[in-house]
């Protein structure tokens, strides 16, 4: 069964991107959501079929030892391949509408948005660092382009500076890629694990992929690039890029420290990356709080909870904290794409309906398109921690492998936090609620683009529910080798 679904989520986004270059979208409609549905039913397929039998190990094709170039599946895998076509889905839906209200061109938007699409499914499925850096830069290709959609000039000096901290990003890791390799004569993740496991690879190499794989990420101190690429996109593109673009050399970044880094790094290592986060939960939060314009407000919040990602490195240390760390950041991180999609498509609605980027301009816009003014207060409740959401449920765990760890510190780096988060999303709806003088001049997007941003929220609000589902999921092993 997985020999036939793993494929297609791997080339079936590759064809769509190549039709939509040939077959213009609106003569094309409903090839396009063909696509949409082929690939959203497959990866619940996948999903349902891994969790069925119990996390069992698949490996699929590729080149055998020394290269080991393989794809795998586990409860990570799938679970990540899941979220991704719910929030692509629900972003493409968005865009099909926004990008003609918006007066966008959405001739260049599929094709690589379907690039976008197969990168990150390579990158949730490969066993191995060559498939990694080929998923990696697709995607980061896929995304460049995308900021820079419309040729405006703010654009494409966003598009560019991420363009260029993405290469920065890709050299470090592929010079610990390199290193790796010439030290134990494989790129396969198990492979290595096995090795390391014995003779733990050299610092450079861990501190190399590390700084990589951070710029990336964008983690604080090298998050410059993100709040312009993020704040200036059209609002699906933000969507993707914060809900699952960052988040992928996050997953390549976890993926190594767990099968490479904990034996090489220690203690020290760890506590600097939780430093870093810490960093970009403060700083990332503060200057929010200073944004004059919507889109920026929820990009530099994007900076602040990445920060928390990175949470996992010094609270996971082995004992019996680390399995409630990992399910902590992961449950925010999956309760974050949800969130964080819903509020830039949410921002997007408020932006087309006042006509103006500026805060200060959504006066009055909570009589007038309060539907997607709730869908943005829902994601903020998650954003912010606040029960019964995903967010709440993962600072949860976070706080209790905090305490269990003894490593009180990061208890007051998760309360700062959220109260940070309060200020400045507060501040948005202290906006809105304000009256402004004069004849409304509002327009009103279509009703289609206020459901899709609600749908996104109630699913993070009620992630928080369902916590235990996507948790069991992401613990079932890559371990043992069968097939299918």
């Amino acid at each position: 069964m997985l020999a036939l679904l793993i494929p297609g989520l791997l080339f079936t986004p590759l064809a769509w991107a190549v039709m939509s270059v040939l077959v213009d979208f609106r003569r094309g409609y409903w090839l396009c959501w063909a696509g949409i549905l082929l690939q959203a039913l497959v990866s619940v397929g996948l999903w349902l079929t891994v969790a069925r039998e119990g996390g069992q190990y698949y490996a699929l094709g590729g080149w055998p030892a020394p290269l080991g170039i393989e794809l795998r599946v586990d409860g990570m895998a799938v679970t990540f391949v899941l979220f991704t076509a719910l929030v692509a889905s629900a972003a493409a839906l968005h865009a099909g509408v926004y990008l003609d209200a918006a007066k966008g061109d959405p001739r260049y938007f599929w094709p690589l948005f379907w690039f976008l699409w197969a990168g990150l499914n390579g990158v949730w499925l490969a066993g191995d660092l060559f498939n990694l850096y080929v998923g990696l830069e697709l995607i980061t290709l896929a995304a460049v382009g995308l900021v820079a959609l419309g040729g405006e000039a703010g654009a494409l000096r966003a598009a560019l500076r991420y363009l260029f901290a993405a290469l920065l990003g890709s050299l470090g890791y592929l010079l610990a890629v390199a290193l790796l390799y010439g030290g134990y004569g494989t790129l396969s993740l198990s492979g290595l694990a096995a090795l390391a496991a014995e003779q733990p690879p050299p610092l450079l190499v861990i501190l190399l992929a590390a700084a990589g794989l951070a710029f990336k990420t964008a983690l604080f101190p090298l998050h410059f690039w993100l709040p312009p690429a993020h704040g200036i996109a059209k609002s699906p593109v933000s969507a993707l890029l914060s809900a699952l673009v960052v988040k992928a050399s996050f997953y390549v970044f976890a993926r190594l420290w767990w099968g490479l880094g904990e034996g090489a790094a220690g203690w020290w290592l760890a506590q600097a990356l939780g430093a870093l986060g810490a960093g970009g939960v403060l700083v990332g939060g503060w200057l929010a709080l200073r944004q004059a314009r919507l889109k920026m407000v929820v990009a530099y919040s994007s900076v602040a909870q990445i920060g928390y990602l990175f949470l996992l490195f010094p609270l996971s240390q082995g004992g019996e904290t680390a399995e409630l760390a990992r399910q902590g950041v992961m449950l925010h991180l999956l309760s974050h794409a949800l969130a964080k999609a819903a509020m830039f498509l949410a921002a997007g609605n408020l932006i087309l309906a006042v006509g103006s980027p500026r805060v200060d301009a959504l006066a009055g816009v909570s009589r007038f398109l309060p539907f997607s003014l709730f869908s943005f207060g829902l994601a903020a409740v998650s954003l912010m921690g606040l029960p019964p959401s995903g967010g709440f449920v993962a600072k949860w765990l976070l706080l209790q492998a905090s305490i269990r760890s003894g490593q009180w510190w990061w208890i007051l780096l998760l309360v700062a936090g959220g109260l940070l988060s309060a200020l400045y999303l507060f501040r948005i709806f202290r906006a809105s609620f304000l009256e402004k003088g004069g004849e409304d001049t509002f327009y009103h997007p279509p009703r289609g683009l206020e459901v899709i941003p609600m749908v996104l929220a109630l699913m993070a609000i009620g992630l928080g529910f369902a916590a235990e589902w996507p948790l069991a999921v992401l613990a079932l092993p890559f371990a043992g080798e069968g097939g299918s």
